[in-house]
């Protein structure tokens, strides 16, 4: 087993899209598996890496990354010490990180070992599950799609009324978090960038455009994502599989950090669906 040191796969406005592989070092033509965070999320939360050694272990190469403008850096990878980063994430942004890492992986570029571009599947979690809808509508170079918790409307997740106002009025609006005590900053182009591509960032009207087959899992208890999102991705698209995890929240009861040796029940679950899926 082989896990990479943190390398840079490439920038977007100065900032480091941070980035590891895991991969059994005895297999060759590996199967891809891209790894998209969420929210306030990042590649080293909580049982992430466990969930890559065990998709190591199952003859894929999992390659995780950073969005560009997640907060983190090279060298604190882990937690949010750029906030002025932060404060300038975008879709847009996410959705060109993505894109690099892509054709990173159908270049087959150092450190990758000998891996088989022909098996590309995108796993997005939370909002990164409606980026990788997105994306997957846009690639033709994926051939499979799993979101977990995926969110299926990125509209109705923005501010609105009085305290839409109030973020155009001041140009920035915060959000608490609660892990790490601070107030992360939206800066208003965050919202501008939404407006100018309303169409684009549809995600249900995307996902109606996605060729490749797909998986969607989604927590019985989400108390963030509504079980309701889940049922509209699925339907609209016709050749999807949706699977829900009995007594799971929306991160399958892991949480960070992470201070056990192995996954949970739930969360093992939703590996073994998937693997289930991508050998289907």
């Amino acid at each position: 087993m082989i896990t990479s040191e943190n390398f840079i796969i490439g920038y977007n406005e100065n900032k480091p899209i941070v980035a590891d592989i895991t991969y059994n070092k005895t297999s060759s033509q590996l199967p891809v598996i891209i790894f998209c965070h969420g929210y306030k999320g990042f590649k080293d939360w909580g049982a992430w890496n466990f969930v890559a050694k065990h998709f190591a272990e199952a003859g894929y190469l999992f390659l995780k990354f950073n969005f560009s403008h997640n907060g983190g850096t090279f060298e604190q990878p882990i937690d949010f010490p750029d906030l002025e980063a932060f404060a300038e994430d975008n879709f847009t942004k996410q959705l060109d990180d993505l894109e690099q890492v892509i054709q990173f992986v159908v270049n087959k570029k150092e450190p990758l070992p000998q891996i088989d571009i022909s098996k590309i599947a995108l796993i997005g979690h939370s909002r990164g599950g409606g980026i990788t809808c997105i994306k997957a509508a846009e690639n033709k170079h994926i051939s499979k799609l799993i979101t977990w918790a995926a969110v299926s409307d990125f509209e109705n997740r923005l501010p609105q009324g009085d305290k839409l106002l109030e973020w155009q009025t001041k140009g920035v609006y915060h959000v608490r978090n609660g892990r790490t005590k601070q107030d992360m900053p939206h800066n208003i182009q965050f919202y501008n960038d939404f407006e100018a591509n309303k169409a684009r960032f549809n995600i249900v009207e995307k996902t109606k455009t996605i060729d490749c087959p797909m998986l969607i899992i989604h927590g019985e208890n989400d108390e963030t994502v509504s079980t309701s999102d889940a049922h509209k991705l699925h339907q609209a698209h016709p050749n999807s599989e949706i699977e829900f995890i009995a007594n799971a929240g929306h991160t399958f009861n892991t949480c960070h950090p992470w201070k056990v040796s192995k996954l949970n029940k739930e969360m093992k679950q939703v590996v073994d669906l998937c693997q289930s899926f991508l050998i289907s």
